[in-house]
């Protein structure tokens, strides 16, 4: 089974090109997000912060509230569809909040596989990737991945620029 990751601007054609029953919005508190009919309420998990690493007045930090609520919606989806259907997973531009959230799922999914591997798997599936790095460092600690989850996201490095990423997907297995 797949994660998509995908924009604002592309969540009613990536749901209905993947058949997925499952949503993730990560994007700022306000932000008018039209959920594709296809998924339930409780099935769209709403995830308001904006796309920073550190407290700004004004902006709401991404925190561990947040990553947890995260990996609740993926265990739940994981475990009551056993990923039957696919998840989508969907920020502003597709580079930043979104591919972290990507990534989180793929290593909370997948415990014993290098987190190498799963970073390197992100940056070949999507070139402008800049998974927000402070939601990667919250969750490298609830996972207990002991910085893995860090450097390996470190090691791809930014991604290249883009005002918008283009869609894709990362495998998912147990």
């Amino acid at each position: 089974m797949n994660v998509h990751v995908c924009s604002l601007a592309r969540i009613a054609d990536t749901v209905a090109a993947t058949g997925a029953r499952h949503l993730i919005t990560l994007i700022n508190e306000g932000t008018a997000v039209a959920r594709p009919v296809t998924i339930r309420p409780e099935d769209h998990l709403f995830l308001g912060m904006n796309d920073i690493v550190s407290p700004m007045d004004g902006y709401v930090v991404p925190g561990e509230a947040h990553v947890v609520r995260l990996l609740g919606f993926v265990d739940n989806w994981w475990g009551k569809t056993g990923a039957a259907s696919p998840l989508v997973i969907h920020c502003w531009a597709g580079i930043s909040r979104s591919t972290a959230a990507a990534f989180i799922t793929s290593c909370a999914i997948n415990p014993d596989r290098d987190e190498v591997e799963i970073a390197a798997d992100l940056r070949l599936k999507s070139p402008s990737a800049t998974p927000n790095a402070r939601l990667v460092a919250i969750a490298d600690g609830l996972l207990r991945r002991d910085g893995r989850m860090i450097d390996a996201i470190a090691r791809i490095g930014r991604g290249r620029d883009a005002f918008e990423g283009e869609p894709f997907w990362l495998p998912l297995g147990r």
